[in-house]
């Protein structure tokens, strides 16, 4: 059935390839799906490839899109990030009735997103924010789903959201976030999780392949041996395909003729930023963000090799067996380390912004459909089942096991890196975080000596209560402050 005469539940504006795919997983949901897009081509392109497949009611103006859905009506807004997010949304208040529902399912950043649900709040409309992870195959087939907003919204939301989500263990990988902004907090800083999580797989790589020689094909077997056991992921499964993967046209491995700088569409750099703001010390997060920015330097780079050279130091591995096992659990002990951060920016911004975000929910979400679904995401979900107050998941008694059992190896494994001039940022940065959380006097200390010194900051004692100044430019006395 491709068109209908009855009222659709829900619209999707913006028909590029997620916006097109999550109208189709509605609409074969048994959802009625009105469809419009700028280019009424897009619309038509959609029905006649794709009509069978449900109930569409296309449109080509926004008067009429709107007009064919039943109320509150409930609007997918599925085009670019800022500004265009901005124009359509204009377009389509002056159409909306009160209760009427606009949901943004782009990558938003979350401040446009708080600013979006005011304004719209103001006029009797909902506003909703809804993160979706899983690309363009899991928004067919089934995402992982982080709506905001208001709870009344995501009560006409739900259902459908729910029915289209990936399921693990009969559970939807969708859940109500939190008010206004959360839903698209929560998305920027999975997608911050996820930079660490490549650049840590990033690094593994690079590490096996230097130390050992091993060939391309010859990690990818070592990866999907790795994916049978705690590691098990979706990264860890596609980066043993493109290990695989041989090019067409020159014949050899896939990676080696792959332009070695990265890309990246912001959100890593956003999830740093807003970390930077909380005060939260998401390290392994942005060592990976920084890593993207550094290889895209090319000619900095090409500099640096003309002035030093490009070649490492000796570094010959007498176990390989015992290398290759020393790598697999500092990944796993550096990934905890990304995830925990991950999970301390999303409580500090829920504490920040009042949205009370259940972060052992946010773990179930993740299971599925979205781009850093592994195993281990049951294990963060028990954690702060255990304990919604947990500090810190390196803590968690199974992930404090994991890492103490890892620490050895992973101490080797970045100090060999460091001596062969291998760069493993993540790793090393990762490494140093742990070791500093659990250090029992940092050189903070001398840090505050200094501030108090040049800027008369102050400082606070370890034996009595208070803010205390030293007369530097004085007699040295200390004076309360």
């Amino acid at each position: 059935m491709t068109q209908s005469s009855e009222l659709a539940q829900i619209g999707v504006t913006g028909l590029a390839v997620m916006g097109r795919n999550l109208a189709r997983n509605l609409a074969r949901h048994g959802h009625r799906v009105a469809v419009h897009n700028r280019t009424y081509e897009r619309t038509q392109s959609l029905i006649a490839e794709h009509g069978a497949e449900g109930a569409f009611v296309p449109s080509e103006s926004m008067a009429d899109f709107v007009a064919s859905l039943r109320r509150p009506r409930a609007i997918i807004v599925m085009v670019k990030a800022g500004s265009p997010t901005d124009a359509v949304i204009g377009e389509l208040v002056p159409l909306l009735e009160s209760g009427d529902i606009v949901i943004d399912c782009g990558n938003a950043h979350f401040a446009d997103t708080r600013r979006r649900e005011a304004d719209l709040r103001a006029r009797g409309l909902h506003f909703v924010g809804a993160g979706v992870s899983g690309g363009e195959e899991g928004a067919l087939h089934g995402p992982s789903i982080m709506p905001g907003g208001s709870a009344e919204s995501y009560r006409t939301l739900g259902p459908m959201f729910e029915s289209i989500a990936a399921q693990v263990d009969g559970t939807p990988c969708c859940v109500h976030v939190g008010p206004d902004g959360a839903g698209h907090f929560v998305k920027m800083v999975h997608n911050g999780i996820e930079y660490a999580d490549m650049q840590l797989i990033a690094e593994a790589y690079d590490l096996l392949r230097t130390a050992t020689g091993a060939s391309p094909a010859e990690l990818a077997d070592i990866f999907r041996t790795w994916n049978e056991g705690d590691l098990e992921s979706f990264l860890i499964e596609i980066t043993a395909d493109v290990l695989a993967h041989t090019d067409p046209v020159s014949g050899g491995p896939f990676i080696d003729v792959v332009l070695d700088q990265a890309e990246q569409k912001g959100t890593g750099r956003w999830t740093v930023q807003t970390a930077l703001d909380l005060g939260i010390p998401i390290t392994g997060i942005a060592e990976a963000t920084f890593a993207r920015s550094l290889s895209g330097h090319a000619d900095q780079r090409a500099a640096a090799r003309t002035a030093f050279g490009s070649g490492l130091n000796p570094w010959q591995v007498a176990d390989r067996a015992g290398f290759i096992e020393d790598v697999r659990k500092a990944l796993y002990a550096s990934k905890v380390v990304a995830y925990a951060q991950g999970f301390d920016q999303i409580r500090a911004g829920s504490e920040e912004y009042g949205w009370d975000i259940d972060r052992g929910a946010m773990a179930t979400i993740w299971r599925g459909g979205c781009i850093i679904r592994a195993r281990f995401l049951d294990r963060i979900r028990e954690a702060y089942e255990a304990d919604q107050a947990l500090p810190s998941l390196l803590v968690a008694p199974y992930f404090a096991q994991a890492v103490a059992a890892g620490v050895e190896s992973w101490r080797r494994v970045v100090a060999d890196a460091a001596l062969a001039g291998v760069p493993v940022p993540a790793f090393a940065s990762s490494l140093a975080y742990y070791d500093g959380l659990r250090r029992d006097r940092l050189p903070a200390a001398l840090l505050q000596g200094l501030r108090d010194n040049f800027g008369a900051h102050t400082y606070r004692r370890v034996d009595r209560d208070g803010s205390f100044h030293t007369l530097w430019a004085g007699d040295g006395s200390e004076v309360s402050a």
